[in-house]
């Protein structure tokens, strides 16, 4: 049997504030060790699913097991080692050094009120390193570019060290340079095992680095499974309603309008 980081089971999700159906029923199996580009428009239902996997949201009915135990059983410091999340941003109201920043995502490791050990430091100022931020450490959050920052928040997810990382739009403000630098980080995360899941508006990156896609349409399933099988013209063009075409250059499949 593979084993499975997230299992849905029948999951639904309406809004309160204006009745909006935007989980439709979802059934999916999310392997462990699995890199997984989730797909869709705008307004396809992909945040509220994120938010459902990170148990931001909890389903109006279906179930939601994360590693083969429902997720409303986790405590928010077992979350917290589990499932880390690099959003597409966030803003930050006060003057944080980058190296305070990052320790954040020591959180669920440290005791109430504690300050970060040694070792917590260590791993922080190594995830600034890793996404090539070390030169920054000192620097105040708020001094710092839109791609730069997008960096940071990758580095306190990574200072986290959980064993699923969710990411919103990783590549969304980064230059081809930086892009590229993600791009290899997240190659490295999925060599090491690391169960990945992300967004994008681009086709190429989940080309790029997935080994499986989930495709959303208005709150719908289209398709789940391997990209080999559901990255194709026809479930791409039906996503996306404008043709899309894929074919396959050494080894990389190549999406072209």
């Amino acid at each position: 049997m593979i084993p499975l980081a997230y299992r849905l089971e029948d999951v639904t999700y309406r809004y309160v504030s204006n009745n909006l159906l935007a989980i439709d029923s979802v059934s999916v199996l999310i392997k462990k060790h699995s890199t997984t580009a989730l797909l869709g428009p705008n307004g396809a239902g992909k945040s509220t699913l994120m938010d459902l996997l990170l148990a931001f949201r909890t389903p109006n009915s279906g179930l939601i097991q994360l590693f083969d135990k429902p997720i409303e059983s986790y405590s928010k410091k077992e979350l917290g080692r589990t499932v880390g999340l690099v959003p597409q941003e966030e803003k930050s109201r006060f003057a944080f050094k980058a190296i305070e920043y990052v320790l954040f995502g020591r959180s669920p490791y440290l005791h109430h009120m504690k300050s970060p050990t040694h070792v917590d430091v260590d791993i922080a100022y190594d995830a600034l390193e890793q996404v090539g931020l070390s030169a920054l450490s000192h620097r105040q959050v708020t001094t710092l570019s839109g791609g730069e920052h997008q960096l940071l928040l990758l580095a306190r997810t990574l200072a986290q060290q959980p064993e699923i990382i969710l990411l919103d739009e990783p590549t969304s403000s980064l230059d081809p340079s930086n892009t590229a630098r993600v791009l290899s980080i997240l190659r490295s995360l999925k060599a090491k095992g690391i169960t990945l899941i992300f967004t994008t508006h681009d086709p190429s990156i989940a080309a790029d680095i997935a080994d499986e896609v989930m495709m959303l349409k208005s709150g719908k399933l289209l398709f789940s499974g391997s990209m080999s099988v559901g990255f194709t013209s026809e479930y791409l063009t039906t996503l996306y309603e404008t043709p899309l075409h894929t074919f396959n250059y050494n080894n990389k499949i190549i999406v072209i309008r």
